[in-house]
């Protein structure tokens, strides 16, 4: 049995990684503030306002390969540290691309943010599951994906204090010169700059932290990882298909969360302010957050894939309903969702890598970590939807994620995604 200074250096870990998934969460959310802030800026489409969506997330499918590998060569909190530092520069780029008011300098800066922040989460994913009693990893990873939401709540709040605290007009290209027209832009513009520098300060503080305990974590086992344990790995059905039920699970979370301030403003939904609605966002992240801390509980005693099936059948009912909807009830639907949204990428990352090996771990984060270039591509076509049928309607570009997700719910619960997986290995489903 482990010692106390082991159990006690245990609890500090997980200390460590529900902050790091706390910064990446916070991070990761302010995109959904910026969206509205941009769209208006720069009189983009929907489709074309989700390209910040798309290189966010495209981070993803870009360097989740190389984070993993980094994974296995340098250790856990070494990646982190790599990872987090990455991120702050992200932050400080945004200066000079509000400076300038163009959005292909946002668009630039969100990227090099959603690298560092792909690192950190290739790397600390895998590592809450491994630290700790392996037959708790559904609840401890949920748990830790609690203090994610618990970012992803304070995010909007913040966000819509100091980004959309403002107004939305567009300005007008016909009526402006050149000139003004940049001027504009670059002063509205300026908004961003304040907020995120003091994030790059919060990043860097915490990378410092990573590095001084990096000796902390697990070994991976680089020269095990680099050899043919990982052989194969997309031939196991419950890591495949988890890898799609990522896929489709973050694009249909990103979409609504993209949409959610300019679906509020809607003279049909609410008409809210751009400020008020910013921080009605903050309902949705926050239930999410509740469902987390609920369902960290609620795991330990009930099949895995029977709690994502209930989850996914809730969230497409209440995205159904919030379409076919209006004023209130089209709102609150809608922001319930989050609720439903809460267990469920912590619980499919766990599904899919029940049964691996220590050193097939990291690799399998890499591998899982590229599916979420979903958050890339399905907000894409949401907003292809939103311009020709309007927001109501691209609902159901969600509502078609969340289906699958309860179809590899039920295939987890009868372990038929398991044809390949070694029962030796095997945690119960």
């Amino acid at each position: 049995m482990p010692n106390a200074n082991q159990e006690t250096s245990v609890r500090r870990l997980i200390i460590l990684v529900m902050a790091l998934f706390f910064a990446f969460g916070f991070c990761t959310v302010l995109v959904d503030t910026l969206i509205p802030k941009l769209k208006a800026l720069f009189a983009l489409s929907y489709a074309e306002v989700m390209l910040t969506q798309f290189c966010f997330f495209g981070a993803y499918f870009v360097v989740s390969i190389p984070a993993a590998r980094l994974l296995t060569r340098v250790g856990y909190l070494q990646s982190v540290t790599a990872g987090l530092v990455i991120m702050a520069v992200g932050c400080l780029l945004f200066t000079p691309a509000a400076s300038a008011g163009v959005y292909p300098g946002f668009l630039a800066a969100l990227f090099l943010l959603a690298a560092g922040v792909t690192i950190v989460q290739v790397a600390a994913n895998p590592l809450a599951t491994s630290v700790g009693d392996p037959a708790r990893a559904h609840s401890r990873l949920t748990l830790a994906q609690a203090f994610n939401s618990l970012a992803t709540t304070v995010g909007p709040i913040f966000g819509a204090t100091f980004i959309l605290s403002g107004t939305l007009a567009a300005p007008d290209p016909a009526v402006l010169s050149a000139a003004q027209l940049a001027a504009i832009r670059q002063q509205e513009a300026s908004v961003v700059q304040a907020p995120f520098m003091f994030i790059a300060g919060g990043l860097l503080l915490l990378a410092v932290v990573c590095w001084l305990l990096r000796h902390w974590a697990p070994d991976v086992h680089p020269e095990q990882a680099g050899s043919n344990a990982d052989a194969g790995l997309w031939r196991r059905p419950r890591l495949a298909m988890g890898a799609l039920s990522i896929f489709v699970y973050v694009g249909a979370e990103v979409s609504i969360g993209s949409m959610m301030v300019n679906y509020l403003m809607q003279p049909g939904t609410l008409a809210a302010s751009p400020k008020l609605a910013g921080t009605l966002v903050s309902v949705y992240w926050g239930l999410a957050m509740v469902g987390r801390f609920a369902g960290s509980s609620i795991l330990r005693r009930a099949n895995p894939g029977v709690v994502l099936t209930v989850c996914a059948a809730g969230a497409a009912t209440l995205a159904i309903v919030s379409g076919m909807s209006a004023g209130a009830l089209a709102a609150g639907t809608l922001l319930a969702v989050g609720l439903c949204n809460s267990i469920m990428f912590p619980t499919i990352f766990a599904l899919a890598v029940e049964g691996l090996t220590p050193a097939q771990a990291p690799k399998a984060s890499g591998l899982l970590c590229l599916a979420i270039v979903g958050g890339a591509i399905v907000p894409v076509l949401t907003g292809l939807v939103a311009d020709r049928a309007g927001l109501g309607l691209a609902l159901l570009v969600p509502v078609a994620c969340y289906v699958w997700i309860g179809t590899f719910g039920q295939l987890s619960r009868q372990r038929l995604t398991l044809a390949t997986d070694a029962p030796a290995t095997q945690a119960p489903a």
